[in-house]
């Protein structure tokens, strides 16, 4: 067996202990409490496994309170039976008992447990651990376990929602954040494509050598790189914190096919960072209010993760701003400014690309940290990309006449791909898998005429 599986099932057996405490818990409170018996209760041992801690940053050490609310949290996900004593009818009413809190799901059929249910298993486990007699009300910390300031929050593990509008704030459903459970179940958290979360996550199997770029545009990158390596450091060793903001902002522009989309990617996966793009269509609404509430699905999810967040074509969403004339035109500089403060307040890294630089709001460029322009590539360039990108296998021994033939075309690296894409379908069909300069031209031409230029012969 591989120390991976071995890690593996040692974490199940640490989880099993940590159910079998929050049972005994259980098997504590509710005899005495249907008993109004408080004499002679065993007490309620403090619990000894580290699993959760395991699972938590490095710097958060769990009250016993904290405890039993996450482990009663996650029942549902990992012992969902375990929770069925709080399906025990009031006999006297013959309906719930109103002090246990909880709901029924929609397709789950055991008990989800809401912050009433963990006001009353905080209120009796005290009682017994302290073994009085007095019930002290603890619903008010309760509710301070669910506040802004409560690493609950800060760390996106897990939150109340659903309180119906005017009910009680314990009311709400206790709901662990879809990125603690991917911890749980040891996988990677990834969220899936959708309305609530229009962003897809983009990867490249290139690296920086496939990348060609003049020299100046490299050094402005290598910049972003260090600063990405060494911001922590480099905000605390000058106290420099107090006035530079985490995170990172910037600007790439250019036409396209000229390497934005692959440097953001390149950044990532050089600094073990998920770049996610995130798609305007699905951001922009015409109806008022709709898109700061779909760019907050993407802020709010990212705001926790050391993601890259890239806008491409982001004049779409981050256009100028218009005298005000109209209600629209209020709307429109509204959704701009909220954007703005959305931006700001983001930790990680921002990327906003654009073919044209003119067409992003001025009110954005005080915020980047850096506005980086990809021109397309001159003749030096586009010969090393054609020499990077052609196999190897196509070339005879004496490339270079096809070579620079190539580099006289004036065309980005995306468009070159897309030739190679051509030139590679009519080597397939023919018997001599070699690159011949008919082949080279035809292809060419074809990518000229689509971009609507004037063909070359």
């Amino acid at each position: 067996m591989d120390e991976k599986n071995d890690t593996s099932e040692m974490e199940i057996v640490i989880m099993n202990d940590c159910i079998l405490w929050f049972q005994h818990i259980l098997r504590t409170i509710f005899p005495s409490y249907f008993n109004k018996e408080k004499k002679g209760m065993p007490e309620i041992p403090l619990p000894e496994s580290q699993w959760l801690h395991l699972l938590l940053p490095e710097n958060i050490q769990p009250a016993f309170e904290e405890q039993i609310v996450l482990l009663l949290a996650l029942m549902p996900h990992i012992s969902p039976q375990t929770l069925d004593l709080f399906f025990l009818q009031n006999k006297e009413l013959d309906r719930p008992h109103t002090e246990f809190g909880g709901w029924k799901g929609v397709s789950h059929g055991g008990f989800l447990p809401t912050g009433q249910t963990a006001a009353f298993l905080i209120d009796h486990a005290q009682l017994t651990i302290n073994n009085t007699n007095s019930i002290v009300n603890y619903q008010l910390s309760i509710i301070n376990l669910f506040s802004k300031d409560h690493w609950f929050h800060k760390h996106n593990i897990l939150h109340l929602e659903g309180q119906g509008k005017g009910e009680p704030f314990l009311s709400g459903r206790l709901v662990v954040s879809d990125e603690f459970l991917a911890r749980i179940y040891g996988n990677k958290f990834e969220p899936e494509y959708n309305s609530n979360f229009p962003a897809k996550r983009i990867t490249t199997p290139l690296d920086w050598n496939d990348l060609v770029l003049p020299y100046h545009l490299r050094e402005e990158i290598d910049d972003i790189i260090r600063w990405l390596d060494y911001q922590e450091e480099i905000r605390e060793r000058w106290q420099l914190g107090r006035i530079i903001r985490p995170g990172y902002r910037c600007l790439f522009y250019g036409l396209p096919g000229t390497g934005k989309t692959l440097t953001a990617t390149l950044l990532g996966k050089q600094n073990n960072m998920d770049v996610y793009r995130v798609d305007l269509s699905m951001i922009v609404s015409k109806y008022i209010g709709e898109t700061e509430k779909n760019l907050a699905k993407v802020f709010d999810k990212a705001g926790h993760q050391n993601w890259i967040l890239f806008f491409d074509e982001a004049d779409a969403l981050f256009g100028q701003r218009t005298e005000t004339q109209s209600s629209n035109d209020r709307y429109a500089n509204q959704e701009v400014a909220y954007l703005l403060q959305r931006i700001e307040d983001y930790p990680g890294m921002v990327i906003l690309a654009t073919n044209l630089k003119e067409n992003i709001d001025e009110a954005f460029f005080r915020r980047f940290q850096s506005s980086l322009y990809f021109p397309v590539p001159d003749q030096r360039l586009r010969y090393q990309l054609w020499k990077n990108m052609l196999p190897p296998d196509w070339l005879d021994d004496h490339p270079e006449e096809l070579l620079n033939r190539a580099a006289t075309f004036n065309l980005s690296g995306g468009s070159i791909v897309n030739a190679i894409q051509t030139c590679a379908i009519k080597i397939h069909s023919q018997s001599i898998k070699k690159l011949n300069m008919e082949i080279l031209k035809f292809s060419i031409c074809r990518e000229q005429a689509k971009e609507g230029k004037l063909v070359r012969n």
